[in-house]
């Protein structure tokens, strides 16, 4: 299991939350498998120096810690050979990166500087606990906005 924990991960975080969880690690692996890839709208301001409002598409990219001190992707592919060694509480540490793009005026998809950061996940006793940090990029999306993102599809694919 400590194979999981990435070994770097920060003493003080951006943002940490405490929620009822009646689920196992299993089934939250399983979820964040199945965002790698998703991706949203969402407005923020232009890349270029004008700076302007602009309506950007937001990917996902979701990665689990693998012998302490990396990170190998989660997706549904990798999934089987990861899902094998997790026990049912405990700590799990992701990255999750964001990777942004917006079309320009010829309608060409046009990237530009995402964000990363760390999530831990703790479970113990029915209780989920969340920390995230932003270790690259901007902060065009808030780390709370993250916990809230794998919370919201906890509560999806359990309704299922």
């Amino acid at each position: 299991m400590d194979k999981r924990v990435y070994h770097y991960f920060p003493q003080r975080v951006d943002f940490e939350q405490r929620y009822n969880y009646r689920g196992d690690l299993p089934f939250l692996v399983k979820t964040l498998a199945g965002m790698d890839e998703k991706f949203g709208m969402f407005i923020t301001d232009s890349p270029d120096p004008r700076g302007r409002p602009i309506q950007a598409k937001r990917k996902i990219r979701v990665e689990i810690a693998d012998k302490k001190v990396d990170f190998v992707p989660l997706n549904s592919k990798t999934l089987d050979s990861i899902i094998g060694d997790i026990e049912s509480s405990g700590i799990l540490d992701f990255r999750v990166t964001l990777e942004y793009s917006y079309l320009d005026e010829k309608y060409s998809r046009v990237p530009f500087k995402g964000d990363v950061y760390l999530v831990r996940s703790d479970l113990k006793d029915e209780i989920l606990k969340l920390s995230v940090h932003h270790i690259e990029g901007l902060g065009r999306t808030d780390s709370s906005r993250i916990a809230d993102t794998i919370v919201d599809e906890l509560q999806r694919n359990a309704a299922r």
